[in-house]
């Protein structure tokens, strides 16, 4: 399995992108995954790391880092509070405290953190253990 979750890239126009990525993606053999109407494309090449395509939570124009964080999958939810309690002891700020995120799955665990120069990190854990 990969160390790496998923990459998200923000996009201003999901349906443009979409149409983009599935030919710029597709001649380097990663597939566009099925999703229900109204979801952002995402793409994988034989599994993860996938790539994601929304716009930023935040409602602002997408930009070259806005939207964009890096998640990296962790074997255990001790691990998911471990890194997000590391970072800010290194300087780091948190974007989201260790938690379920059930609204992306009933097992996804995640904390969410910002390095010191600003760039969007997640730790995710999608076992059931507690």
């Amino acid at each position: 399995m990969s160390v790496i979750s998923h990459i998200t890239l923000g996009t201003n126009d999901t349906e443009r992108s979409g149409r983009f990525y599935d030919d710029v993606l597709g001649v380097l053999g990663f597939n566009r995954l099925p999703k229900p109407p109204g979801k952002p494309p995402a793409y994988e090449k034989g599994g993860m790391p996938t790539l994601y395509l929304y716009k930023p939570e935040n409602g602002r124009p997408a930009t070259w880092g806005n939207g964009t964080h890096i998640a990296f999958v962790a074997d255990t939810r001790d691990a998911v509070r471990a890194f997000h309690e590391t970072a800010l002891k290194l300087g780091g700020s948190s974007e989201g405290e260790p938690g379920l995120r059930t609204h992306y799955g009933d097992n996804y665990y995640a904390a969410y953190v910002r390095d010191p120069d600003g760039n969007k990190l997640q730790a995710v854990c999608y076992s059931a253990d507690e």
